[in-house]
């Protein structure tokens, strides 16, 4: 409480404000536009992680430094531009994960449920799916030249990372397991099979190998659980054929923390590391000897991704941030936000800004509120000083539906004695429902590097492959490499020989 009774007693003196804003404003003075082409990307994607979820985490933060935490200072706070994105698909008012990442990585909009595929598609009818496939920005990426990588921890079948590779009209066709006669029948085929068919991924790291291996085939983690083992009915071995496409190459995949580190990038070409059987742990339930954290997973990626001289495209996906929201945890959505930003400090210290565009957004948000009138440097997971008409105390964070609904005889439970900070408490909800919603106010983007300006205002979510392909030169629109060397970036021989084909292709 004395670094809280500091702080106070500090910002009791008004020039403390107005020397702050000068620097701020002085610093935004001097702010001059990176113009250069983006030689590296990085999406950095939370999912499920609302404006909400951004500023409890926050406090979380400063909180675990013993420090007040309003006041904290985030890795994603430090990006110098932001706007805010419309994150509606083009069916429902309030989107899932898979139509937000197909409008996000692919630029098209389209309809709840669909991956990699416009809004032509319907939700689980394979037929509606040929012929209304879309690229993502991943492949606009490998096809320029650059090396590509997805970091995840969810599994690498999950609707973020699939978007990047998959083209399916059912985000659940995880394996050919999960997927009804009838598709497969009419020529679909499940999400894990397109990670190997449809574009040369360098960098694979996340979870879901019980959705690459034949239907029983034992978990070197879990032998003895069933539900962990494989579930592939069409017989084939993904990992194996994986390795059997990178004949010729250094090609490494690993399950465990003691291989993961035995990974040398600068030998390594190829790398799949899958590290559970489905998702990866919460953040604070994971076992840091067999796993490793999402900003170690982040700092390998880079390392094997930055030998390309043509630079690199790479989405790190903090996908836990939304199942701890589901399960109306709150605890386990921050741990795991602050985890998530701690591998975004990782990939600026690995990066140059000059040449690289760093993002920092979300799918969607969550029914998460902060409420109350809690005290300054109050716990953020802590109750409310305030009690509601019935007399009773309620938490500062809470759930507008979920598990965490338990009204008894019309009355709320009393919530005096118990731990609300414990990671396993489930926050309150108005609404009982066996998993919360989604939430569908805009999210923010949050931009540094080359063009970094490009991110403003209030945009489509969609805007934003084309915003980061602009900026990269890759894709359709290469008209800022025709810009010349205003940002300090020579034509190489690529990128006119891209030019040229586009002219071509134009006077055809």
């Amino acid at each position: 409480m004395i670094s809280l009774y500091l702080t106070v007693h500090r910002e009791e003196n008004p020039e403390f404000w107005r020397a702050q804003g000068a620097k701020a404003l002085q610093a935004a003075l001097n702010r001059k536009l990176n113009t250069n082409v983006a030689k590296n990307i990085m999406l950095f994607l939370g999912d499920g992680m609302g404006i909400t979820t951004i500023t409890a985490a926050r406090i979380l933060k400063g909180q675990m430094h013993n420090q007040s935490g309003e006041e904290t200072v985030m890795t994603m706070d430090t990006f110098p531009h932001a706007g805010l994105l419309k994150t509606y698909s083009v069916d429902f008012q309030i989107p899932d994960s898979s139509s937000t990442a197909t409008a996000y990585l692919c630029g098209v909009k389209t309809n709840l449920n669909t991956v990699g595929v416009n809004a032509a598609a319907r939700n689980g009818i394979c037929k509606t799916q040929k012929g209304n496939e879309v690229t993502s920005i991943l492949k606009w990426a490998k096809d320029a030249g650059k090396s590509v990588g997805i970091v995840t921890t969810t599994r690498v079948q999950h609707a973020t990372p699939a978007t990047t590779y998959a083209h399916s009209a059912s985000r659940k066709w995880y394996s050919d397991a999960d997927m009804p006669v009838s598709a497969k029948k009419e020529g679909c085929t499940d999400i894990a099979s397109q990670l190997l068919k449809n574009t040369d991924i360098d960098v694979i790291i996340g979870g879901g190998r019980k959705y690459m291996t034949p239907k029983g085939t034992w978990d070197p983690e879990y032998p003895r659980d069933l539900a962990s083992s494989g579930k592939r009915q069409d017989g084939r071995h993904l990992i194996s054929d994986w390795q059997k496409m990178k004949v010729g190459k250094v090609a490494r995949y690993v399950w465990n923390r003691t291989d993961f580190d035995a990974v040398d990038p600068d030998t390594t070409d190829y790398l799949m590391a899958l590290f559970e059987p489905g998702d990866l742990r919460f953040d604070v339930e994971r076992d840091p000897t067999m796993d490793p954290s999402i900003a170690e997973t982040t700092e390998k990626a880079i390392r094997i991704l930055s030998k390309n001289p043509k630079g690199f495209f790479l989405l790190v996906e903090g996908g836990r941030i939304d199942q701890g929201h589901h399960a109306s945890r709150a605890s386990m959505a921050l741990h795991e936000t602050v985890a998530f930003d701690n591998a975004v400090a990782k990939g600026l210290e690995l990066t140059n800004e000059e040449e690289t565009l760093t993002l920092v957004t979300a799918d969607h948000s969550h029914a998460f509120t902060f409420n109350g009138y809690p005290f300054r440097g109050q716990s953020i997971l802590g109750k409310s000083p305030l009690y509601g008409k019935d007399m009773l105390p309620y938490t500062t964070l809470m759930y507008g539906n979920g598990p965490g609904y338990k009204v008894v005889d019309n009355k709320r439970p009393d919530i005096r004695k118990v731990d609300t900070q414990s990671k396993d408490y489930v926050q309150l909800s108005a609404v009982p429902l066996d998993t919360e919603t989604h939430g569908g106010e805009d999210v923010a983007v949050l931009a540094r590097g080359p063009m970094a300006h490009l991110f403003h205002g209030v945009q489509e979510q969609s805007y934003l492959a084309h915003a980061m392909a602009y900026a990269g030169c890759v894709g359709r629109d290469l008209r800022h490499c025709e810009s010349g060397e205003e940002g300090g970036t020579e034509r190489g021989p690529f990128v006119l020989l891209l030019l040229f084909n586009k002219k071509v292709l134009c006077a055809k």
